[in-house]
């Protein structure tokens, strides 16, 4: 498994737990740290699979 898709698996939940936290808070800025940081964390993850994917067609 490439280290892309465990990375991207950690922003996606650090991610939420700061979206979460900013709506708990009332904090407008956390909330949409949080919501980039899950974004950059699906992407990473995909990354990871094409990696993979690319890996076991070569």
């Amino acid at each position: 498994m490439d280290k892309n898709r465990i990375e991207g698996t950690k922003h996606e939940v650090k991610g939420a737990v700061k979206e979460a936290a900013g709506k708990v808070t009332g904090n407008p800025v956390k909330e949409a740290s949080g919501q980039a940081e899950k974004q950059v964390g699906k992407f990473q993850k995909e990354v990871g699979k094409s990696r993979d994917d690319y890996k076991k067609h070569t």
